[in-house]
């Protein structure tokens, strides 16, 4: 067993169990924090995939700034009224249930019954060598520095424009 395997074998398990979880619990504070946990687990998952750029956008905007923004929606709901809505409700557990099965059988029947997968082609490694910071970087600051450079002057000024509008008189 080499370390690639077993640092998948972690993070999926991780990834997993932070998920159900995370649907289980009835605090939807602890669901959040739990749906974090499962981010950064995607996200190691994606570091084993070769794909570096994805799993730091991964971190960054969803587990920083879109959750940040989930836990200010939670904070400012009634909770305790949405979980009255459920309470006798059998018929929509029970397709839950049924769905939930559905899955497990077939993701089981892809991991006892499936085939690996061939090796990579060159157009596939290509575009695995795609997703690395360096690949994007030496894009982005070389064919594509026009469009990197106005994007930029166009959120200086929406950031000036923001401060402008938020001031209430000048002095």
């Amino acid at each position: 067993m080499n370390l690639e395997l077993i640092l998948f074998i972690v993070l999926a398990t991780v990834a997993v169990v932070s998920s159900v979880t995370m649907i289980t619990r009835p605090n939807p504070v602890i669901s959040a924090v739990f749906l974090v946990l499962n981010f950064f687990a995607l996200a190691g998952l994606y570091l084993l995939l070769n794909a570096q750029f994805i799993a730091v956008v991964q971190i960054i905007v969803y587990a920083g700034a879109i959750m940040v923004l989930f836990l200010f929606v939670l904070m400012l709901l009634n909770t305790e009224t949405e979980y009255k809505l459920f309470v006798d409700k059998r018929a929509i557990k029970f397709f839950a249930i049924l769905v939930s099965a559905f899955v497990f059988i077939q993701i089981s029947y892809l991991i006892f019954f499936g085939r690996p997968s061939r090796t990579l082609t060159i157009d596939e490694a290509a575009s695995v060598n795609a997703g690395t910071i360096q690949t994007i970087g030496q894009q982005l600051y070389t064919n594509y520095i026009i469009p990197f450079e106005v994007a930029g002057f166009l959120l200086l000024a929406a950031t000036i424009g923001a401060l402008v509008l938020a001031k209430k008189k000048f002095e």
